[in-house]
């Protein structure tokens, strides 16, 4: 699903794939002020963002417990790399809910740290497996249309977050 969004982001739209998560050690306050290198690392790479797009699978109701330490070591940080971004969110499921609940306990908590989340248009994906060929690319021409639309808003939304903040 990541690739794909990759694939069809307009031309303006830079995109990078984060990658690597699982590398990053579980949170841990007492490592919180001097963080291992890893974190820095990435941390350091999140801070040239303009926004994020957020992708996960759903497990039992929720986003991942990788993406979920991924997010807790930059949001602890005072770089605040997270403060004030937008954000969005997409999920995908080889089940028949589409990821949704993922999808809305992680903007839950891009809420609480202060993210600007899209609304609309909500993106999760039911029936993966179905939708996706078995090299992994997107045959589903319904949702490459939608993904084709989430770009549009998505960038629409990036669009008045930043010349809202340009004027501040």
């Amino acid at each position: 699903l990541v690739k794909t969004f990759i694939q069809l982001a307009p031309a303006e739209v830079e995109c990078e794939f984060i990658q690597g998560l699982d590398q990053l050690p579980f949170f841990n306050e007492d490592l919180e002020e001097t963080p291992p290198k890893v974190v820095v690392d990435f941390i350091n790479k999140l801070k040239t963002a303009d926004a994020f797009l957020f992708a996960t699978p759903e497990y039992n109701r929720s986003y991942t417990a990788v993406l979920k330490n991924a997010i807790d070591w930059p949001s602890r940080s005072a770089d605040l790399v997270f403060y004030k971004k937008p954000a969005a969110v997409v999920g995908i499921t080889p089940y028949n809910l589409g990821a949704f609940g993922a999808v809305h306990h992680l903007r839950q908590v891009l809420t609480y740290l202060n993210m600007y989340t899209l609304q609309q248009p909500e993106f999760h994906v039911d029936r993966a497996a179905e939708k996706f060929n078995e090299i992994g690319d997107l045959t589903d021409e319904t949702t490459i249309r939608h993904i084709e639309n989430f770009w549009r808003e998505y960038v629409d939304f990036i669009n008045i977050h930043k010349n809202i903040v340009d004027k501040t």
